[in-house]
């Protein structure tokens, strides 16, 4: 994903006084969700290697993917296609679809990259530049939530649908889209699969993007675009955090403007938010959200376990549950 700076004046709209009211704390799980287990899975993803498009690590993640999911639902689907990148070279992709109760009308939509950057660009160290990341963070954070997500919802399986969309080809190029809209270099899942959906007509009531949810120093805040595209998404997801108690995670501040996978969706009419937590990384003294930070591991080789905590996860699932249950 990119950083763009775009002036928000709806913060003030979203601004939750439930936050003001709940005490920020962190006191173990607040739903069935584990994330312990969610960080063994991650963990599983990375000892894969780097997880770029082309790659044999990148076939057997996904390989990975499609039959963890089939353990937890008897829906799962994927979306294979050949991908011609802006500089011409052919990848391999696949997108994997895990439903629960896949016949119900009324869906909710969460979302997840799961492939790696093939390159560590933003490392300050110029011998890793050229070198492809292995993406603890980002990548596998988000793989590991779902997995565990699957782990409740096969106990306990919802009364209403819940898709679980991993997507591929989020981070492989540059981020700038072209004259149409589009994004011929990176974000190739998304647009797939907005472009492709499941069925006609297919319309979940929401959707959630969760991009680097697993940074050990959590800090979430309200990403731009989708305060000013789908502000009652944010509103509910943003509220759950607050009654569950993660208010000190889950800021009531807006932050950067994100290019990522949740943008083709809301430029296909999708009510679709991106909860990630850009600055990954140790949060220097007078941290502005609204500039771009001096520490930062995302895009480089110290994007690895050792950055990744069980706690943030079960922050982040604990809200991707009780976001459903409040539903």
């Amino acid at each position: 994903m990119r950083f763009q700076r775009l002036p928000v004046c709806c913060a003030a709209f979203l601004a939750l006084t439930a936050c003001d009211k709940v005490r920020d704390r962190f006191s173990g799980p607040k739903t069935a969700f584990n994330g312990q287990a969610a960080l063994g899975y991650a963990k599983a993803q990375v000892d894969f290697g780097p997880r770029a498009p082309g790659t044999p690590a990148h076939d057997k993640a996904a390989d990975w993917i499609f039959a963890e999911m089939k353990k937890r639902t008897d829906s799962v689907s994927d979306q294979r296609w050949t991908q011609t990148t802006a500089k011409g070279q052919k990848l391999p992709m696949r997108n994997i679809l895990a439903r629960f109760n896949p016949t119900a009308k009324d869906r909710v939509l969460y979302i997840t990259h799961w492939d790696t950057r093939p390159t560590a660009d933003d490392d300050l160290n110029f011998g890793n530049k050229a070198r492809p990341i292995i993406g603890a963070n980002d990548g596998a954070s988000g793989v590991g939530l779902f997995v565990a997500l699957g782990d409740v919802f096969k106990a306990t399986p919802p009364s209403y649908g819940v898709d679980l969309l991993f997507v591929d080809g989020e981070d492989w190029g540059g981020f700038d889209p072209d004259s149409s809209g589009a994004y011929p270099d990176a974000l190739f899942g998304s647009q797939y699969f907005a472009s492709h959906p499941p069925s006609p007509g297919y319309t979940p009531l929401f959707g959630v993007l969760f991009d680097m949810i697993g940074d050990a120093d959590l800090q979430i805040y309200q990403e731009a675009n989708s305060v000013q595209r789908a502000p009652e998404v944010v509103s509910r997801v943003w509220k759950t955090a607050a009654e569950l108690g993660y208010g000190n995670y889950f800021k009531t501040e807006v932050g950067q403007a994100i290019t990522d996978d949740h943008m083709p969706f809301l430029n296909k009419g999708y009510h679709v938010i991106d909860v990630l937590d850009i600055q990954y990384g140790p949060l220097p003294s007078g941290y502005n959200s609204t500039s771009v930070p001096t520490i930062n591991y995302h895009h480089t080789m110290q994007d690895t376990m050792d950055k990744v905590s069980a706690k943030s996860l079960q922050t982040v699932g604990d809200v991707a549950l009780g976001l459903l249950m409040d539903w």
